[in-house]
């Protein structure tokens, strides 16, 4: 096998000072950034509600335009709106002018972003915009641009300064609107109620989107692999089936198919620890009658809080009736990547 040195791999070895330097530089830029965020929130003001209110009325979708880096930050604000309950899609500014332009409809809002506020891709395109007759939502770092000018809603999104020690890249210009944009997102997703189901929805594929659209009954035992007995079954033949059905536990059902209690692990110790003779008690006598139970319909992640709440490993899934129709335990929800 080649070594990796040979092909020019090993590290670089600073010194001291290099390495010092380099911390010392890193961190400037966090601070210079963090500044930058921490100076927007004066401009969550009227400007900030009007852009709200724009985008919540909206029967369209929120088209998001943006050049370059902008246009970077600009598709994942789009993407980012979309996913918490606000319809958006990003559209190239040059693209707009060769076709893309159609794209956008009488019913939508626009969204432009440009730290100068003079790119020429969007101002080539804003009397088409304007023509339309949708709302103008510009995102800028000067106020007296010619975008700020246009728009019907102004967001300021101006930096003291780029963390860049050039003053060229973008770098704290885009984490403020960055910033800005997802506060957009939140205030729009808390005011339309959107939930954590409905986050799922559009994320099914993630592990969070398992997590949250996940039901009881699609990890849930059932059938042969379901532990239960009778009322008046022994203490040992219901710690035998137990031991086949391997849940930590046992329904116990009435004559009529009702569930009337559960005998866990946890009940065992209780009983070993009042001297209980095994061959010849009762599971009546033993079985915890008020027990946690759970519906099928439930989300998965309703039965993790619910056993978290009770401090216990396992839940019975019982239909409207209270007859018995599937068990889990927190191992089944580990499994199903729920926990």
């Amino acid at each position: 096998m080649t070594d990796r040195r040979q092909l020019g791999h090993s590290p670089a070895t600073l010194t001291a000072a290099q390495a010092d330097n380099l911390q010392r530089l890193g961190r400037a830029v966090i601070a210079t950034e963090a500044n930058a965020v921490a100076a927007l929130a004066a401009r969550i003001d009227a400007s900030f509600v009007a852009a709200c209110a724009h985008m919540l009325t909206c029967d369209g979708r929120i088209v998001v335009l943006g050049m370059g880096k902008s246009g970077h930050i600009g598709g994942k604000i789009a993407a980012t709106l979309a996913s918490t309950g606000t319809p958006a899609f990003f559209v190239h500014p040059g693209e707009a002018s060769h076709g893309d332009l159609g794209m956008i409809t009488p019913r939508d809002v626009v969204l432009a972003i440009s730290n100068s506020g003079e790119t020429d891709e969007i101002l080539t395109i804003l009397p088409l915009i304007k023509r339309l007759g949708v709302p103008l939502l510009a995102m800028t770092g000067r106020t007296d641009s010619t975008l700020a000018r246009e728009a019907d809603v102004h967001l300021d999104v101006s930096v003291a300064m780029e963390a860049c020690p050039l003053g060229l890249a973008p770098t704290s210009s885009t984490t403020a609107t960055l910033a800005m944009g997802d506060a957009l997102a939140i205030a729009l997703l808390e005011s339309r109620g959107f939930t954590a189901e409905d986050f799922a929805r559009s994320h099914p594929a993630g592990s969070l989107g398992r997590r949250l659209l996940l039901h009881v009954e699609e990890v849930m035992h059932r059938g042969e692999r379901l532990p239960w007995v009778a009322l008046g079954t022994p203490l040992l033949e219901t710690l035998e089936e137990m031991s086949r059905k391997g849940l930590g536990m046992s329904a116990v059902l009435a004559a009529d198919g009702t569930l009337a209690g559960v005998f866990t692990d946890g009940d065992l110790r209780r009983a070993l620890d009042h001297g209980i003779d095994v061959h010849q008690t009762p599971i009546d006598a033993v079985m915890t009658r008020q027990c946690a139970t759970i519906q099928a319909g439930a989300l998965a992640v309703e039965a993790v809080r619910l056993m978290e709440a009770r401090a216990i490993n396992g839940l019975l899934v019982v239909d409207a009736a209270n007859r018995l129709i599937g068990a889990l335990n927190m191992h089944d929800l580990l499994r199903a990547g729920v926990v």
